[in-house]
């Protein structure tokens, strides 16, 4: 019983600071980026992101079909 008056207790002191933090932030007006703001943050990492990747994806290609393709005589093994 004694665990779960603390666990109230707790959770009474933590909700009531996320509730005065709330009524801090609507009666402050816009202090941070908006919702429409965070997506268009995200659509151009993501964009980054997505051009990088296909740049890698392109030169690893080419490497790989080079490596493939018998460029060059690869000197020989050595040999005692």
């Amino acid at each position: 019983m004694n665990t779960l008056l603390a666990s109230y207790g707790y959770l009474r002191v933590a909700l009531s600071g996320h509730a005065q933090r709330l009524r801090d932030a609507r009666t402050a007006g816009d202090r941070g980026a908006s919702a429409v703001e965070l997506a268009v943050i995200t659509a151009v990492i993501l964009g980054i992101a997505l051009t990088l990747l296909f740049v890698i994806k392109n030169f690893v290609t080419s490497e790989s079909s080079q490596i493939q393709g018998g460029g060059g005589g690869g000197g020989g093994g050595g040999g005692n």
